[in-house]
């Protein structure tokens, strides 16, 4: 299952614009097969929002012609809380001209840092938990180096930000992903028929995993962009309130072009 993403613009603070493309896990044959020892919850989804990007510095005076800039790539949660509890392993896919450019990060946070002088695509394959599901996702997320406004010299204080917003949806979720998920922060849960009751949560072996995962306290935290629920009502109440502006002009301009007078037929002299 993969999703590239599209329509992605880059506005004058150098970050991108959130760009929403549900990614469907769809059940396989194998999925079916566990269906007798693990049950699932039908006509319902458990969604979880994640963010994929980059973050990028020029190097300034200790730039060098091969190494200009140095970037992070990571994948974290909209709101930063950990994504381990669903997602087992990353791999990036860097260009072939670096050392092993397949880099496999097996726990959060799920990033890395490397210096170069090039943009490219980077692959990102999600894997998750055996119990959860067996197929990976493939994102693709383009490395951007350089602002748009090219005009002045570029800052080495403010960084070149490109984020991505997604949502990885898994219908009829099974009794092991409700278990792994069921106090995740970030995450709302389908409401559970009469009957289905879950196991005890799924607790990680080592007590500092969690605390490892979440990226609320990252070195890098004031430049992510925030996706949050509250954040997007906001955005949507302000382009309803334009919205509601121009309509009020648009009526205000018809009822005085009602009010003008209206020819009939032409002035004389003008058949």
């Amino acid at each position: 299952m993969s999703a590239r993403k599209s329509g992605e613009t880059q506005p004058d603070d150098a970050s991108s614009v959130p760009v929403l493309q549900p990614v469907k896990i769809h059940k396989s044959a194998e999925d079916n097969d566990k269906k007798s020892a693990n049950k699932r919850l039908k006509d319902a989804e458990v969604c979880v929002p994640i963010v994929y990007g980059t973050i990028a510095f020029y190097l300034g005076r200790k730039a060098s012609e091969s190494q200009s800039h140095k970037w992070t790539v990571y994948v974290r949660g909209a709101t930063n809380e950990d994504l381990g509890v669903v997602i087992k392993r990353v791999v990036f896919q860097l260009h072939p001209s670096f050392n092993n450019p397949t880099r496999v990060l097996e726990s959060a946070p799920f990033e890395l840092t490397e210096c170069g002088w090039g943009e490219f695509e980077i692959g990102i394959s999600l894997f998750f938990h055996s119990e959860i599901c067996d197929k990976q996702v493939d994102l693709f997320h383009h490395l951007k180096l350089y602002p748009e406004d090219e005009s002045g010299p570029q800052s080495t204080k403010k960084p070149v930000v490109v984020e991505s917003y997604n949502e990885i949806v898994f219908p009829d979720p099974s009794e092991a992903l409700l278990a792994r998920v069921q106090n995740h922060p970030s995450l709302v849960l389908p409401r559970l028929p009469a009957g289905f009751t879950l196991p005890s949560p799924v607790t990680t072996e080592n007590p500092n995993e969690k605390e490892r995962g979440d990226t609320k306290d990252h070195p890098l935290t004031q430049w992510f962009m925030n996706f949050s629920e509250a954040d997007e009502l906001l955005k949507l109440a302000a382009a309803r309130q334009q919205v509601q502006i121009h309509i009020v002009k648009l009526k205000r301009q018809l009822s005085v072009m009602d009010g003008l007078p209206q020819l009939s037929k032409p002035p004389s002299g003008y058949e």
